[in-house]
């Protein structure tokens, strides 16, 4: 079943087209990797389908990323969009993730917490909960950010450049986080890599400016050649 559907959509800043007549579907259970050049559109693609940019042409969401009016929806952005020199304990980011539940004046129950503290275990990082996000690696501050995404439970999680910031030892241990996660939710991961996605994701989508879609995790050079421009 298509939980996001996008038809014909195009996305332009100015003068400049971003996207043009893209089409992509999205299924219940997919993991699926975005790539393409910089500068192609994947992250245009991911604030599409987020509403947070304007677009002309139609998109679909499923009922099911929906709860009560509530988007069940988790983002991971780039690091570069995110204020860590904001005073806030890593803990505090992690229950962050539930704002959209909860709004902003209430506070927080034990359970939650506990909630929150679980799924920095879960990341080996439990120990630093009470540190301010100024004072931790890139590394730590990538799984603070996943944690957020996930506390309230999403079925479309949406990823951008998870990969960013962290050693090749927590690469290969996110990716084993994320294939767990993808019994529970839908992926959607954009990097540039294509070489080293292809081994934790199904499927793969080339955007630039397009969208070519490729329900295999694997692309021959041809390929990525006709639809990436990446090598």
């Amino acid at each position: 079943m298509s939980i996001v559907s996008l038809k014909n959509v195009t996305v332009k800043y100015g003068s400049y087209t971003a996207i043009e007549s893209a089409n992509l579907e999205i299924f219940e259970g997919d993991f699926i990797g975005i790539i393409g050049p910089n500068g192609g559109g994947k992250t245009t693609l991911i604030k599409t389908i987020l509403g947070s940019v304007p677009y002309s042409g139609e998109i679909t969401l499923s009922p099911t990323l929906f709860d009560n009016g509530r988007r069940l929806i988790g983002y991971l952005p780039q690091q570069t969009t995110f204020d860590r020199q904001f005073p806030i304990s890593v803990i505090e980011v992690v229950l962050s993730g539930l704002q959209s539940q909860k709004g902003f004046s209430r506070r927080y129950k034990t359970a939650e917490r506990n909630k929150a503290l679980q799924l920095l275990d879960n990341m080996g990082i439990s120990s630093i909960a009470d540190r301010q996000i100024g004072e931790i690696s890139g590394g730590q501050m990538q799984r603070v950010l996943l944690c957020r995404a996930i506390i309230a439970e999403p079925k479309l999680l949406i990823l951008d450049e998870p990969t960013n910031f962290v050693d090749k030892r927590f690469e290969s241990e996110l990716y084993d986080i994320l294939r767990e996660l993808n019994k529970q939710m839908t992926i959607v991961m954009v990097s540039h890599d294509v070489h080293n996605i292809s081994s934790a994701v199904k499927s793969i989508a080339c955007v630039n400016r397009t969208i070519h879609r490729h329900n295999t995790n694997t692309l021959s050079s041809k390929e990525l050649n006709d639809y990436c421009f990446v090598q």
